[in-house]
């Protein structure tokens, strides 16, 4: 039997219409804006936007965001075409299942393991490094959480001249289990939690925006690309810390270079479509939840980067003595004078809004293993639902293990850009498979359809594969390595457990879905 095994859309349609057996439909369109804005407003921000700032493009990091945009939004309107028309979870595997076949939707979910497990796990720890920062702030220096406890075993360094190691990083520990619990009790709950989150970082981030407004020097933003031949930047000793020789560190180069750096910042809206099996009216909500928290949060993002490399020169975020870490409260603290109280405002945004993004990415993360899972493709056990919640309990357990090993254990920096990998991938192909179905269905209903869909969806895939290009080499050579890794476990164990090879032979056609219609 064929690797490329499709999964029928009228099995499909039926597993996302029965209300009984499957997960509780409870959000309507505004939790879906507020899911959005939760999971893509959070580290990509209040970090990503220094980093590509310093890193690559300057202060045309606004550039880098309208570029990073464009390219989500052509695969925002794919995704918002797939999750109106097959409102099931499990996000772009589900969709791949349909159009592109068993294989490249098993390479598609294990990719996007990368991006919801594994951000989930790197988020934490960075939520574990603000708190310390929040606690050092409200009590004093040294009234953190002490480093043994909120660092990895691999992770030393010496604090007033004697050397610490980490054991294990508590804090991040702890997040995760929090918001395990949180979404084991409920999709609505964890849905309210995520608004009121969504409220207070949002405000902050708007407040930021008009009180830093005043602050921004011209001279800042001048020239507003990296100029070709740029000076490495060097520390005190002499140490190169940061070099612009490369084709993407100075000029549109550069701009790309950032874009491929800022796209970590967008990371969440593509989240909605996890939840389509519990969105009340999915082909009305769903591309509301999708578009609308990617409109809301790309004119923020354009507005903030604009206002902190305006505020501070972008060489400052390149340097650790500086502005490289917690770079927001640095220049509030350095170039914003008598806004102190501003700083600590950000520092509890930031803890807010990394809250949310994990909440977002474990929730997602479980609703794709659900529904891999009742393809036969992953152990039974997570598709388990809690007999009284209607959540898949067993999945968000084994999630928190995994994802905790990682967050207490392992440095945050390792994941580097593999969570940026795993989207673009599932982007290109959920691009590409709007495509494919217009092709093979063209008669099905379609409650939204991308505009001008074969070049929407194109650009969506050229642009995203060009982001993918200009991630770093190493980066790259992990993720082929996790994905042999995935390869390896889909033919040995997944390919012989598929549900749907096991009842190829009884397949429901698309009158046999009608026939079951209300």
């Amino acid at each position: 039997m064929s690797l490329f095994i499709k999964k029928p859309l009228a099995q499909i349609m039926a597993q996302a219409a029965d209300n009984e057996k499957g997960l509780k439909r409870t959000l309507g369109a505004g939790n879906l804006v507020a899911l959005g804005i939760g999971a893509i407003i959070g580290a990509g921000l209040f970090v990503r936007t220094a980093a590509a700032a310093g890193q690559a493009a300057g202060p045309a990091v606004t550039l880098s965001f309208i570029i990073a945009a464009i390219g989500c939004a052509f695969a925002g309107l794919c995704y918002a075409e797939f999750a109106s028309m097959i409102p099931i979870a499990g996000s772009a595997y589900a969709y791949s299942y349909v159009t592109m076949g068993e294989l490249i939707a098993w390479i598609i979910g294990w990719a996007l393991i990368m991006e919801y497990a594994l951000g989930a796990a790197t988020v934490s720890i960075a939520w574990s490094e603000y708190l310390n920062k929040l606690l050092e702030i409200l009590m004093g220096k040294g009234n953190g959480v002490p480093y043994e406890w909120s660092h990895s075993p691999f992770e030393s360094m010496t604090i007033d001249g004697v050397l610490h190691h980490g054991i294990i990083n508590a804090p991040a520990l702890v997040i995760l289990l929090l918001l395990t619990l949180l979404l084991i009790r409920g999709t609505q709950e964890s849905a309210m939690v995520n608004a009121i989150i969504v409220f207070i970082k949002v405000a902050i981030v708007i407040l930021f925006i008009a009180i830093g407004w005043q602050f921004i020097r011209p001279e800042n933003h001048t020239p507003y690309m990296i100029p070709a031949g740029t000076a490495p930047v060097v520390d005190a000793s002499g140490k190169v810390l940061h070099s612009y020789d490369g084709v993407f560190k100075h000029g549109w180069g550069g701009v790309l270079g950032g874009a491929a750096i800022v796209f970590f910042a967008f990371i969440g809206f593509d989240a909605v479509s996890t939840a389509a099996q519990e969105a009340k009216n999915p082909k009305r909500d769903m591309p509301i939840g999708i578009l609308g928290s990617l409109v809301v949060c790309t004119i923020l993002y354009i507005l903030f980067g604009h206002v902190l490399t305006g505020v501070a020169p972008w060489k400052d975020f390149v340097d650790p003595t500086k502005g490289a870490e917690a770079s927001v409260a640095y220049a509030i603290s350095q170039y914003m004078h008598g806004y102190g109280w501003l700083s600590t405002a950000v520092t509890v945004a930031i803890l807010a809004g990394f809250s949310s993004v994990i909440l977002v990415m474990l929730m997602g993360q479980s609703r794709i293993f659900y529904t891999m899972s009742n393809d036969g493709l992953l152990p039974k056990a997570f598709g388990d639902l809690h007999p009284k919640y209607k959540t898949p309990y067993k999945a968000n357990w084994i999630l928190f293990v995994f994802v905790g090993l990682f967050a207490a254990f392992v440095p945050g920096s390792v994941a580097g850009d593999l969570t940026s990998f795993g989207t673009l991938f599932a982007f290109v192909l959920v691009s590409l498979g709007v495509l494919i179905l217009r092709r093979k269905e063209p008669d099905m209903v379609r409650p939204f359809r991308t505009p001008a869909a074969p070049v929407v969806s194109i650009l969506g895939a050229v642009i995203c594969t060009g982001m993918i290009v200009a991630i770093d080499t190493r980066t790259l050579l992990v993720a082929f390595i996790w994905m042999i890794i995935g390869l390896v476990v889909y033919f040995a164990y997944s390919k012989n457990r598929s549900a749907l090879r096991a009842h190829a032979d009884v397949l429901p056609t698309a009158s046999d879905f009608e026939r079951t219609r209300p």
